[in-house]
């Protein structure tokens, strides 16, 4: 299985953290911590993890450490299989 890998544009210092849906290539995410020290970056794979359902370990932030773009990689999990999930809170 292919490991999926795509980018996110993340707002920090939101009201709460979520999704909401893709824009071109990029899932944009309003997240809740500010971003200092990691703590928003922390908060979104801590995100990724429940939504996705897997361990955070599997989550790694590839670019963007200290950028509103950032690119993740998802281990185990297909790009497919990952949008599909990502997808559902849309309904």
């Amino acid at each position: 299985m292919k490991d999926a890998t795509f980018w996110i544009k993340a707002s920090p210092k939101a009201f709460r953290t979520e999704a909401l849906g893709w824009e071109e290539n990029f899932l944009k995410v309003k997240i809740r911590a500010i971003p200092e020290k990691g703590n928003a970056n922390e908060e979104l794979i801590s995100y990724l993890s429940s939504i996705l359902g897997i361990a955070k370990s599997r989550i790694s932030l590839l670019k963007g450490h200290t950028s509103k773009i950032k690119q993740v990689k998802i281990e185990g999990i297909s790009m497919e299989d990952a949008k599909k999930k990502i997808d559902s809170l849309f309904l």
